[in-house]
């Protein structure tokens, strides 16, 4: 039996988390993986921006945070660990691994970086197929600030083959971050695709981190959860033929069922049973679940089918600017005087002529149900309306443009209705990202080891 725990689910997730399970790892005396997904669509361009400013930046930013507390039980114990966590400069974020490493006591550490999805440099999107999922998007407009693939499993598992006890990777799929140690581990065939459907699919149940354990789940009174504020997140247990286990790391809140596993392994399927990934289409349709113990479900019945021809590429464009401008109206009549406050608004940005798109909220009373138009927001009459945030969100192509609109929530302080207070206002530049279609046969690629100093 081979482990693999979940150590994050996104950027910004919980640092102490994987601490839990890779401590349940060696308790189990099974060799183990524990990986990191840290990436999101956004992250890397994200990411290629922060390296434009400083050549060693441009990876995951709490990377010393995660790894840190783990590191030295995992080289101990052989637990290797895998993560996306490298963004934009996966060499950059093996190095600092490296330095945490020394400063434990560890001087040969064996880093592995993973080469291959930035495909920034030359890049021609002419002839290129838009995945469908973006066809509505706009593809013409903004400079290009990062483009990667989503690659498969393959160099992780060659570079966990030869001999890395840590891997670093950029974009990869994230199901690849479970298949790659999987593959290593037992060694199977490249082709032998329903092993690797079932691999496929403990990543995907793995690649959200606590989302199958009581994560993004709880509903009080309908779907509880024990302790959240201290969930475990999840470990696959995978056997030789790819049937594996779910569970989760001991002495931890969350919980594994039936309701939580379906949760997740439906999350973000477009067709159960032709899930395009880089290493296997797979099936899921003809999967069972079967509880075996409390927060123990066993999972078997994924069936692939040989891998697509084309990979998925995001590229992320320079966008429009954002802006957001709050402010608090309390006690009586605080739902007319948001409301006045919203017209006041409405009005000066016409009268000054703003061209910027904008759209006004009532937080305590409507907003996350309405529209741009404030259809909802007109008829809002909450039984209890005395505690409301009035809140003005606008974009445009000029950061002037979004500043001069904000400006306007900053003077209702004296301009604006009765006991307004609390005002907060901000401003970002905004990235767009549409994501196309690469022949495998451009996509390259492979690992090094990054050499001691």
């Amino acid at each position: 039996m081979y482990l693999i725990g979940s150590g994050a689910g996104f950027s910004g997730d919980r640092t102490d988390a994987a601490q839990a399970v890779v401590a349940s790892i060696i308790a189990s005396g099974h060799p183990g993986a524990v990986i990191f997904e840290t990436l999101g669509e956004r992250t890397l361009a994200l990411g290629q921006v922060a390296k434009r400013s400083n050549k060693d930046k441009g990876y995951e930013p709490l990377l010393a945070d995660i790894v840190t507390p783990i590191l030295a039980d995992c080289l101990r114990a052989g637990i290797a660990i895998i993560g996306n966590f490298g963004a934009a400069n996966p060499q950059a974020a093996a190095r600092l691994i490296q330095q945490i490493a020394r400063a434990q006591g560890f001087t040969d550490t064996k880093i592995a970086v993973i080469t291959g999805d930035d495909l920034l440099d030359g890049l021609d999107l002419t002839g290129l197929e838009i995945w469908e999922g973006d066809t509505a998007l706009r593809s013409d407009t903004g400079q290009i600030v990062s483009a990667n693939v989503y690659i498969g499993a393959r160099s992780i598992a060659d570079a966990l083959r030869a001999g890395a006890q840590i891997v670093v990777a950029g974009r990869v799929a994230d199901p690849a971050l479970v298949v790659g140690p999987a593959m290593a581990h037992y060694g199977w065939a490249w082709d032998d695709w329903d092993r690797l459907a079932q691999a496929t699919l403990a990543g995907h149940l793995l690649e959200c981190g606590a989302q199958v354990t009581g994560g993004y789940f709880a509903d009080p009174g309908y779907k509880d959860v024990p302790s959240p504020a201290t969930i475990g997140y999840p470990i696959a247990e995978i056997q030789a033929d790819a049937s594996f286990v779910i569970t989760k790391a001991g002495n931890t809140g969350g919980l594994v069922d039936l309701r939580t596993v379906k949760e997740q392994i439906l999350y973000e399927i477009h067709d159960p049973a032709a899930y395009l990934t880089p290493d296997v289409v797979l099936d899921i349709t003809d999967v069972t679940l079967e509880p075996t113990s409390p927060n123990r479900v066993a999972v078997r019945g994924a069936h692939g089918r040989p891998r697509p021809d084309t990979l998925k590429m995001t590229v992320g464009f320079t966008g429009d600017w954002l802006g957001e401008g709050e402010i608090s109206y309390a006690g009586p009549n605080a739902m007319a005087r948001a409301r006045l406050a919203a017209e006041i608004l409405e009005a000066r940005l016409h009268n000054k002529g703003l061209d910027v798109r904008r759209r006004f909220d009532l937080i305590g009373a409507v907003s996350v149900f309405d529209s741009e138009n404030g259809a909802l927001r007109q008829q809002a009459c909450p039984p209890f309306s005395e505690d409301i945030r009035m809140r003005l969100a606008v974009s445009a192509d000029t950061k002037h443009a979004v500043e001069q609109a904000l400006q306007e929530v900053s003077a209702l302080y004296c301009t604006g209705p009765a006991g307004g207070g609390g005002i907060r206002t901000r401003t970002q530049n905004r990235i767009r990202t549409v994501s196309y279609l690469v022949p495998r046969t451009k996509v390259h690629t492979s690992h090094y080891f990054l050499a001691e100093a």
